[in-house]
This record gives structure tokens, sequence and C-alpha cells, in this order.
């Protein structure tokens, strides 16, 4: 009998960790960050709900931070085992988890200060960018669909989900009572007709399936919107002599942006305005991605050894100095600003935000998901006034979202991919997702397999598989 048991992202969209214990050997799938409130966060990343030590084998589905960000906290706490990766969630991982300690860094003086006046003593960070190249170094890359021996008796094998370049699902595959058993972590499932990457592949054959639900019930614009609203976006804020700020992940989604923002000025929809990435981890992302141009659909690779490349044409500038970062907020005219991070909790986004939000010109464009309790999902709702990096702003700015860029699955695409692997036997658990958007998918899902079990995950459940 197996056992999972869920120490993240149950409930919730972030802080991705699920102990599966198969044969007497435990496995970890994701060791993600939890993110949210600064003193909660910090809290939660401290413990991980299970001795690092007695794990023996760490499994990623892919890169982003809220899926592999404690890696080097749970390492530095004892794991000495192998971290299996497919190649590009490697090479990312290299640039995000050192990225993520020199951000760690500079939110615990910021943390410190109120921690001081509260009487509470100093919190100390997680990991060093030091301590970050060292877990990088326990990492197997592992290409998709080359089974590979993770424990004793358990076999795990990556197949392509999307969602980000590298990210997988993850199948462990064991024999119980001479019949052979398979889980199946979706990890982030991407969408069916992504720009950039190929859609997620059928994996069948599943008897227990942990699956994400961020967007349970909800359904993204479609995507011959993408185009049209760009272009008005950009246009009635290049008419009022302002600038677009995009708050975007540095992964993938200032990739998809470039890209789209490419395929704009070629057809003429919008001029050939600025464009800055103001991100040293989307410009390292980025030359990471031409290394691994295999993984990109075919019309895509194509473009990549041409001149037609969408990641280096001449409106596009890369920012990788501090210097040149608060250059940008001096420079006048119509320019758009690409920078991370995509939630607003941190990076040089957050100096652009308090130098232009208070300004009726300009646009703040959201691409991407907005968790709970973020900067970014304060002003997706509306707010009047934020407080950034301890300081109150009135804001006057235009807020503007788009879901189409989304590198989740909607609804409909959810269901689609839970189709293709032809149902799982047994149970569903429904990860990676806030309670109303799992509660929506889960009623769906019972609605067209009705006799087939499917539970909502909850923060430290244990069940038996």
């Amino acid at each position: 009998m197996a056992k999972v048991t869920f120490l993240g992202a149950a409930g919730t969209t972030t802080g991705s960790r699920h102990l599966v214990e198969i044969l007497g050997k435990k496995i970890l799938l994701d060791c993600g960050l939890f993110q949210g409130r600064r003193s909660e966060s910090y809290e939660r990343n401290l413990h991980f709900g299970v001795n690092p030590r007695d794990v023996e084998a760490v499994i990623l589905s892919h890169a982003h931070i809220d899926h592999s960000g404690a890696l080097p906290s749970f390492c530095k706490q004892g794991f000495e085992g192998n971290v299996y990766v497919t190649p590009a969630t490697r090479d990312l991982c290299q640039l995000m988890l050192v990225d993520s300690a020199h951000v760690q860094a500079a939110e615990i003086e910021f943390l410190n200060k109120r921690r001081k006046r509260d009487g509470l003593p100093p919190a100390e960070i997680l990991y060093t960018a030091q301590e970050a190249e060292q877990s990088v170094r326990q990492m197997v890359a592992i290409a998709y669909n080359r089974p590979i021996s993770v424990a004793d008796g358990v076999k795990a094998t990556f197949y392509p989900a999307g969602h980000i370049l590298g990210a997988a699902q993850i199948a462990l595959d064991w024999l119980e009572l001479g019949r052979r058993r398979r889980l199946l972590f979706s990890g982030d499932v991407g969408r069916p007709n992504d720009p950039l990457l190929p859609p997620p592949e059928a994996v069948n054959d599943v008897d227990v399936m942990l699956m994400e639900s961020t967007y349970g019930g909800r359904e993204h614009p479609v995507g011959e919107d993408a185009t049209r609203s760009i272009c008005r976006i950009v246009n009635e804020t290049v008419e009022q002599g302002g600038r677009i700020i995009i708050p975007a992940f540095a992964v993938e989604r200032t990739q998809q942006i470039i890209y789209r923002l490419h395929e704009n000025i070629e057809s003429g929809c919008i001029p050939q305005l600025p464009i800055y990435v103001d991100s040293p981890l989307a410009t390292d992302a980025t030359g990471v991605f031409r290394l691994h141009p295999d993984a990109f659909r075919e019309e895509i690779y194509e473009k990549l050894f041409s001149r037609e490349n969408p990641f280096g044409f001449d409106q596009l500038h890369f920012t990788r100095q501090k210097s040149q970062s608060i250059e940008l907020n001096t420079k006048t005219g119509p320019m758009i600003i690409i920078s991370a991070s995509g939630m607003c909790e941190g990076g040089r986004v957050l100096h652009h935000l308090r130098n232009h939000i208070g300004d009726p010109r300009t646009t703040i464009l959201f691409v991407g998901f907005q968790a709970e309790h973020t900067l970014g999902a304060k002003l997706v709702a509306g707010a009047n006034k934020v407080s950034i990096l301890g300081e109150e702003f009135v804001v006057r700015a235009k807020i503007e979202q788009l879901g189409f860029f989304s590198g989740h699955a909607d609804r409909g695409e959810l269901l689609e991919y839970f189709a293709k692997t032809g149902g799982p036997r047994k149970r569903v658990f429904l990860v990676h997702g806030e309670p109303d958007q799992s509660r929506q998918l889960k009623e769906e899902l019972e609605r067209r397999y009705p006799g087939k079990h499917f539970v909502i995950a909850e923060q430290g459940m244990s069940v038996d598989v």
C-alpha cells in the first residue's frame, strides 16, 4: 500500500510539496516555496512536515519557485539524495534558485525591521546563494520518456506538461502484490495551444492521480483575442504618452510576452517603441531558452535559427545592471517595461510601481495568476491604496489583466487533459488550487465520471492509495 501526504499546494496554489511513500521509501514530489504574506511565508518555509534525512529522492515537476524554491533549504536541513529533473529544469533552477536567495536576502532585511519593531527576534535567511548552487549539484537530469529507478522497486518517468520550458508530469511505477501500480502527478498542466511549447502529453494506465486545479472553475479568453487586446492596451497608453509596466515571471511568461510583442510589431499593430526586459534572471532565462530549441513547437524551433528570432529583435533591450534599471525611471516617452516578479512580491518591478503607480498615464498589465494576499492580487482586485516596500501609495495607474498568457490550463483544458489520461482507475486528488476553483473542478469531474473518487487535498492530509 502506498501513501500520499500533502505538505503544500493543498487548498492553495503555492508551496507545492507532496510526499509519496512506496514500498517503505519516501519520495518528495516538488519542493516549492510557499508565497504569500511575508511573516506567514517565512514560518511555513522553515518547516517541511518530514525530516529531509528520511527522504530517498526528490523529483521536481519544473523550475518555478513555488515548485522548486525550497530545495536548497531541504538540502541544507539534511537531504543528501538525488534530485531528479529534466535537462531544461536543471538549467533554469541553476538561475532561479540563486536568484531566489538574493531576493530573500533583500526581503529578510525588510522583514527584520518589522520583527524588531514588534519585539521579535530577527529571522534568518532560508538559504544563501552558495547553498542554492550546492543543491543544484544534487540534480540528475533525465529526458522525457526515459524511465529511471529513483528508489528500490520504484521507477519515475517524465512526460511533457507544457506550462514552462522543461516542465513535466511525473509518473511513478512500482509492483504491488504482483501488479503494476502507477501514480501520476500532473505538475502544472500547460495549455494545448501555447504559442511556444507543445501540448501536454497523454499518460495512460494511471491508478492514482494528483492533478492541479488552479483554473478549475475559470475559462481563459480565446486565443484570437490576444493580438487585439495587446494592440488596444499598448496603443491607448502610447496615445497618452505613458508607459506599460508588465509584472511577469522571468521564466516563460516573459518569453511569451516578448514573442507576442514581436509579432505585433512585425504586423504593424503596435508602434516600434522600446521594450525593456528589466530582470537579470529573465535575461539569463531567455539565454537558457536558446539552449533547448528542441523543447519548442516546430515553427518556433525554425525561427530561433533565422532572422525572425522572436527573442532578439531591434526594439528589445535587456537591462542587467541596477544602474540601468534606475535609469529607466528617468526616461521619458512611451515604453514597455517587463520586470519580475509576476505577483509583485519582490524584484525590480516594485521600484517601477513606486515611481509610476500614481501616474494616470501608466498602465500596469498583469499577464499571470495572482495568488491571494499578494500585491498583484490587491491591484487586480481594484485596491485604491497599496503598500509598496513599506510605503503607502494611491493607485492612479490603469490596471489591466490578460488571462490568455497564463501557462495554466483553464477549466475546459483541464477536463480535456483528464480525459486523455483515460481516467485514473482509483482516486484523483485535486491540488494546486484555491478552494473554490478546486471545488468547481471536482463537481464537474464527478458529473462527467460518476463512480470515480475525487478528493480535494487539504494541507497535512495523509491518505493510503
